[in-house]
Formats: structure tokens, C-alpha cells, sequence
């Protein structure tokens, strides 16, 4: 069993088994489902996934103040145009994520990957990737296994909870997860997956959860946007051959002691950042009256 990144790689290295399936027999073991069950699982979170990460590219929906209607068909637009600064995949990657946020905002049905407010980062990324690589959705299945691996581990050490670690905590996470997912679509090794992990991290290190309104639509959706370009870049990091310096484990833990030293304000009770600003608090009194 694992507790940690560094025992995933160790099991992966000592059992000469792909991390997949190190979680994978983890999986059977803790839930009592066999292989099949699990996987048929996994297609069907991933359909969700799919599902919500295309929904809005091409048609707004109504959300709670209509805070981010219309944006994911609007990245997506600009994306179609081809003459953007980040090039056609990178955008595409942010319209999907904002796309299942907006799905998430007009109440419609998502994949918590870890949670609600971070719901557009892991699928966006998987479906960019595994469209460029062309690959089978057995290894995108083998991906997502990985991805909730490195998310089951850290939610065991620290925490994914806005309320608990601010935003780095939601989107930092699914950033960690979906980069190590990346990197094993590229048959990156097991310890470059957890360097990636530890670079989506650091990257994003004190990020602030500060909902406009207190609703799950703004800032939210452009940090699901951002943090999947971290995961990408992340990802690239990790594959080039860095090391984070710092153990990602580490990383980890730092992550959640600056999380338990935000203020009150900044994780999530929607009472400083952006939500504090005179233009939040105007939009929190037209919602709420």
C-alpha cells in the first residue's frame, strides 16, 4: 500500500509494475470491486467528464448571475480563430475546462476531480493530450488511474478543500494530478510523474480561495483555465528531465501548512481577494439583493 509520493515510486520500481496498477490493486483491495468493475467505473466518470468539458463550447448556459455564461464558447471561438499567442491546443485546453465549470455553474452534471471548483482542469487536460497522442481510451483510463493516485495521496497528507487550503488546495491539486497524468500519456517514468506533481504545486503555492458572491463561477473558472496550462507546462518539466529540488512529498506538506496559515478570509468564506473588491461586493448585492 501507499502513503505517499515517494512510496509509488518505490512500490513501482520494487514490483516492476507501471503506477497504474499499483493503484489499481490498491483500488480492489480498499473498495472490494474487481478490475473490470473499476474500469467500467472509470469510463463512466470519464464520459461525465468528456461530457461536461465539451457542453458549452459551442452554446452559453445560464449560471447564477450569469457570472461566466458564454466563456467557454468564447475561448473556444478565439481557439477556431488560429492566430493565437499560446497556439490552438493550449486554448482549446483552457475552453474545456471552462466549459465544465460553466456546466458546474448552471447546475448541470460534473466529475468532481478532486472537487466541484476544480471540476475542469483534469478532463480538459486528458482530453487535449489524448487527442494529440491519439490514444486508446484504455491508456486515457490507465491515466486517470494515475491521476487519482496522486490525488488520493495528497488528500491522505494534506487536503483538497478550498475552505481548508484555498485554491491551491482545488485547482493546484487537480493541476498535480492531471500533470502526472500527462506525463505517463507520454511514458514518462514514475518519478518524473511525481515531479510534475511537485512543479504543478509550486507553481501555484498560496493561491487564495476567494469566490465572488461565494459562488463556485468567479475567479474560479479562469483559475480551471490557468491550471491546466500549469498542468501542461508542468508536465513538460517533469518530461525535459528536471527534478523539483525539493522531494515532492515535501512540496505536498508545504503546500498544506501555507493552506492552514491563509487567513480566514482567503479560503473560501468569499470575504477578501477578489470577492472584497468594490465590483465583488456590487455583484454579490445585485445576486443576493
Amino acid at each position: 500500500m501507499y502513503h505517499s509520493l515517494s512510496d509509488l515510486c518505490q512500490l513501482a520500481a520494487s514490483e516492476n509494475k507501471p503506477v497504474w496498477q499499483i493503484v489499481l490493486e490498491a483500488e480492489v483491495k480498499d473498495f472490494g470491486r474487481n478490475e473490470a468493475e473499476i474500469f467500467e467505473e472509470l469510463k463512466r466518470r470519464m464520459q461525465v467528464m468528456e461530457n461536461a468539458a465539451r457542453k458549452a463550447l459551442n452554446k452559453p448556459y445560464p449560471t447564477v448571475g450569469n457570472l461566466i455564461t458564454g466563456m467557454a464558447m468564447t475561448q473556444n471561438h478565439y481557439a477556431d480563430e488560429k492566430n493565437t499567442v499560446c497556439g490552438d491546443m493550449i486554448n482549446r485546453t483552457m475552453a474545456m475546462a471552462l466549459s465544465s465549470c460553466e456546466v458546474n455553474g448552471s447546475m448541470g452534471k460534473i466529475c468532481a476531480a478532486p472537487t466541484a471548483g476544480s471540476c475542469g482542469i483534469l478532463p480538459a487536460v486528458l482530453i487535449s493530450v489524448s487527442e494529440q497522442l491519439k490514444a486508446p481510451q484504455e491508456e486515457v483510463l490507465r491515466a486517470l488511474l494515475v491521476a487519482s493516485g496522486i490525488g488520493a495521496v495528497i488528500t491522505e497528507n494534506a487536503t483538497v478543500s478550498g475552505s481548508e487550503g484555498g485554491c491551491q488546495a482545488e485547482c493546484g491539486v487537480a493541476a498535480a494530478m492531471a500533470a502526472a497524468a500527462v506525463v505517463y500519456l507520454k511514458g514518462g517514468s514514475p518519478e518524473m510523474m511525481i515531479n510534475a506533481c511537485g512543479f504543478s504545486l509550486m507553481n501555484c503555492m498560496g493561491l487564495v480561495c476567494d469566490p465572488v458572491a461565494g459562488l463556485v463561477q468567479m475567479p474560479c473558472a479562469a483559475r480551471n483555465a490557468s491550471q491546466a496550462v500549469n498542468a501542461l507546462i508542468s508536465a513538460d518539466m517533469a518530461l525535459s528531465g528536471m527534478g523539483t529540488v525539493v522531494p515532492p512529498d515535501e512540496i505536498v506538506e508545504a503546500m498544506y501548512k501555507v493552506g492552514r496559515a491563509l487567513p480566514v478570509s482567503l479560503r473560501e468564506t468569499a470575504l477578501g481577494g477578489i470577492a472584497a473588491t468594490p465590483t465583488g461586493k456590487k455583484i454579490r448585492k445585485s445576486i443576493f439583493k
